[in-house]
């Protein structure tokens, strides 16, 4: 039996992390049995990070590391797309990876109004009267790191403009299909939705969330992604079957 670690629920999402819930999401989609652990303390896993997955005693940690091997296993989250859609799903899921989930990141660890919300969500196991003096330090280190990657520099309305055309990208692949890449769900969408989701879901009001909530075409893709692969599939075969 597969064992995802993964954080738990937070802000409506099924788990806190976009990473997190595009393992679940994967998982579902694999048709392989698998069994939910929630932990909010990644210190002990490979990296320190999450989502993990136990295989007996193996530890497989990265989400992209969990997609290889679903696949090794039988898993085709891809089945029905073109070499050429291929590539193009690589570079659309780098791009939620690397660049939309640091605006994710950044709304809710940078804004002052919001960080509170977030801080007593994702650390409420840390004693109130302690909380402020431990997570400040984790949050200076978070956002000195977002600072060096570039996006901490910038106002949140010069992120805006930064991530706009991504938002307009993925609204442009929207236009063949309820999902990225046609009508049924891929791996591309298990990476893309939650980051989206993630944004929508934060806390509070910011500019991209409103940009997020707003956009009837990302919310309705939003939505049906969710459905779509947040039910576990009977068995492997389903994946290229799912509606």
């Amino acid at each position: 039996m597969i064992t995802l670690i993964t954080y738990a629920p937070a802000f409506g999402q099924t788990a806190a992390s976009p990473f997190c819930v595009k393992a679940i999401w994967l998982l579902n989609m694999s048709g392989l049995e698998w069994q939910r652990e929630d932990s909010m303390d990644p210190r002990q896993m490979p990296k320190q990070k999450l989502p993990v997955i136990r295989l007996g005693s193996d530890l497989i940690h990265d989400s992209d590391n969990i997609r290889a091997y679903l696949e090794q296993q039988g898993a085709d989250f891809d089945a029905d797309l073109s070499d050429m859609e291929k590539a193009t799903s690589r570079a659309f899921i780098r791009m939620a990876e690397e660049h939309l989930y640091f605006h994710c990141v950044l709304q809710r660890w940078g804004e002052d109004t919001i960080w509170p919300i977030v801080r007593d969500q994702y650390f409420s196991a840390i004693p109130k009267i302690l909380r402020g003096l431990v997570t400040n330090k984790i949050r200076k280190t978070c956002l000195q790191g977002l600072y060096s990657q570039g996006l901490g520099r910038l106002t949140p309305e010069e992120r805006l403009q930064k991530i706009e055309p991504d938002l307009q990208a993925i609204t442009t692949r929207l236009w063949h299909g309820k999902f990225l890449f046609g009508d049924l769900p891929t791996a591309a969408d298990a990476s893309i939705a939650p980051m989206l989701a993630g944004m929508r879901a934060t806390p509070g009001k910011t500019l991209l969330k409103t940009r997020i909530a707003e956009d009837e075409i990302l919310c309705r893709y939003i939505d049906r992604a969710e459905d779509a692969m947040s039910a576990p599939r009977t068995n492997a075969a389903s994946v290229s079957l799912c509606a």
